[in-house]
């Protein structure tokens, strides 16, 4: 598989990784370049580790994988979605602002963001590609893309002020829903 061809995969699948930063760039109060490297870190980790995965588990459960991942991202984007949108309506104003993700809401991102990421892992077992190589292109491409998505959800945040967290969460929620509808009317994969 070509430099280019893998450049191109890895700009596909970091998409809704993209998204989700700028999500969370959005609903944070004072997002910071830490912030930002460190849901990097996670989006980026994840979108190296899946491919791997899907490698190793090879082609013989490929069917069974693409039954349900869109579901798994659906499900996962839709509760922390939900969780934000709820919390912007409790009583103490104060109390409702996010200051930080926590490490299981990142990791559910993550894996929510990622599992497109598992099949293609076992595409590249079929096409024999070197996995290694495959996997770095596509978990920094994805790291770059989720620094970079924080900082610009952050300064469109800073714009919208309190409404931020409402419009991350309809954003997460969006996004599952496009996966959905995606792998279920339009059965990409």
């Amino acid at each position: 598989m070509e430099f280019i061809t893998l450049i191109f995969i890895g700009l596909g699948l970091a998409m809704d990784a993209f998204a989700v930063s700028m999500s969370n760039g959005i609903s944070i109060k004072n997002f910071s370049v830490k912030h930002s490297i460190r849901q990097g870190f996670y989006f980026g980790g994840f979108q190296c580790i899946m491919p791997l995965l899907g490698w190793f588990l090879g082609t013989n459960i490929r069917q069974y994988i693409e039954v349900f991942d869109h579901w798994i991202a659906f499900i996962l984007l839709s509760i922390i979605g939900v969780n934000m949108i709820k919390e912007c309506f409790c009583e103490d104003i104060e109390n409702c602002e996010i200051y930080y993700i926590d490490k299981k809401t990142m990791i559910m991102q993550s894996i929510a963001t990622s599992i497109d990421a598992l099949a293609v892992g076992i595409s590249i077992a079929i096409l024999d590609v070197n996995i290694i190589y495959a996997s770095s292109i596509i978990g920094i491409i994805a790291f770059i893309f989720s620094f970079f998505g924080g900082i610009i959800g952050n300064s469109i945040g800073s714009i919208l002020n309190k409404k931020a967290q409402i419009i991350g969460g309809v954003i997460l929620i969006i996004i599952g829903i496009k996966i959905l509808i995606e792998h279920t009317i339009f059965n990409f994969t």
